[in-house]
Order: C-alpha cells, then sequence, then structure tokens
C-alpha cells in the first residue's frame, strides 16, 4: 500500500509529464468498462479519513501494460464466476506525501481502531508508510475478489481477514492468524493476479506489482 514494498528500485526521479497522455497511463476502464472500483482515497474511506491530495476523482490509472495484464486477470476470473474490486491504482506522488504529513501529526487518531489498532501511530512511517510508493509508477494495483455467484445476483467481497489498508500483522499474506478460509481466498487472489505477472508484496495480501514493467519513473499528475 504505502510502505516501499514493491518501490525498491533505486534513486526513483518523478517525471514532468503533465498527462496521463504523456506519462502513457490509461484509465483501466477503456479496457474494462464496468470494472467494479471503490478507490478510497478519493473520499473519507481510508486511514487518513479524508480526500486525499491528488484524489479529484475516483479513476484506476496504470501503464498499458499493466492494465492489459489486469484485463486478463478479471476475464479469467469472470469464467469463474468471480470478479475484481479495486481500492488503488495510480497514486501521485503528492498523495504519498500527505500520508507522510498525516503520519506525522500524531495528534490526529481518528482512524486508530478501524485501521491501525495495536500500533503507536509513531510507528507508522518506515514500514507501513515511506516518502516513495511503487503506486506512483504506475504499475500497482490495491484490490480484492468479490463472489458473484450469489442466488439474487449480487457480488460480494470475499473474507480476505482484514480490512484494506489494516496496520498489522494480521493483513500479511501468509498470516498465521487468518482462518484457513481466508487463507484460501487470498491464495485464490495471489494465484488469479500471478497467472499474468502481478507479484503480490508479502506484508499486504491486497497489493500487487506488474514487476515485469516497473520502471524508475515517478508521476505527480493529479486525478481529476
Amino acid at each position: 500500500m504505502t510502505a516501499a514494498g514493491c518501490s525498491s528500485v533505486p534513486a526513483p526521479a518523478l517525471s514532468n509529464a503533465k498527462s496521463f497522455g504523456e506519462a502513457g497511463l490509461i484509465d483501466v476502464r477503456t479496457l474494462v468498462p464496468d470494472l467494479s472500483e471503490h478507490i478510497r482515497y478519493a473520499g473519507p474511506d481510508n486511514f487518513v479519513g479524508t480526500a486525499v491530495e491528488g484524489y479529484g476523482a475516483a479513476r484506476c490509472y496504470l501503464t498499458e501494460p499493466a492494465a492489459q495484464a489486469l484485463r486478463k486477470v478479471e476475464l479469467s476470473l469472470r469464467a469463474e464466476g468471480m470478479r475484481l474490486l479495486v481500492f488503488d491504482c495510480y497514486r501521485p506522488a503528492r498523495a504519498v506525501g500527505h500520508f507522510v504529513r498525516w503520519a506525522a501529526d500524531l495528534q490526529d487518531q481518528r482512524t486508530k481502531s478501524s485501521h491501525y489498532p495495536n500500533l503507536d501511530k509513531s510507528e507508522l512511517i518506515g514500514e507501513y508508510i515511506a516518502p516513495v510508493s511503487g503506486h506512483s509508477r504506475g504499475a500497482t494495483v490495491d484490490l480484492t475478489l468479490l463472489d458473484c455467484r450469489q442466488a439474487d445476483g449480487r457480488c460480494l467481497p470475499l473474507d480476505m481477514g482484514t480490512e484494506f489498508d489494516f496496520f498489522d500483522t494480521k493483513a500479511n499474506t501468509e498470516s498465521p492468524q487468518a482462518t484457513p478460509a481466508q487463507r484460501e481466498n487470498r491464495q485464490r487472489l495471489l494465484q488469479a493476479m500471478a497467472q499474468e505477472g502481478f507479484k503480490n508484496y508479502p506484508l499486504e495480501w491486497w497489493h500487487y506489482t506488474l514487476t515485469a514493467h516497473v520502471s524508475q519513473t515517478l508521476y505527480d499528475i493529479p486525478i481529476d
């Protein structure tokens, strides 16, 4: 999510690109018009507790290779009665700065009970929140699985054991604190994503990067 995760490439450079076209980023809904999205940082339903800087709209942008790979995952899952639910894709660099400022404000404890109940907020900077995020490169996505095999036709999120952006070892993909059913659901997501080249960040069951297409370039184009 926010930590270094899949952002271990040294000395990332901030691009001067002013548009998504210049950056080579595309809206995934141009490939999957009915992709299920709940872009958390575009509203208050996130660990910061408010809309995050740079998220003027709830849209999922990725590099074209990552978007094409995500489309293949979605189509494969639909054949099994499943779908993806996307929480975050490309993340402007300014949003990461917002996260860091929030983490440094130890007086703001509004979301502690829902996002970091077992940690002091001062512990979040470093392992969980870093000044550079792989999301800003456009090849990382946060998501979960929907089960669309309900009798009434609804698609319901699978039980993954924690909510998205839960800062705790319970959110580790292989956490022993997850039940067998929750581990099975996490593995189902992992296998579907791995089939198209996405690699999971082990500390967060929802976090995947198309590692073959990660560059050293960061982007700071606001999502409008």
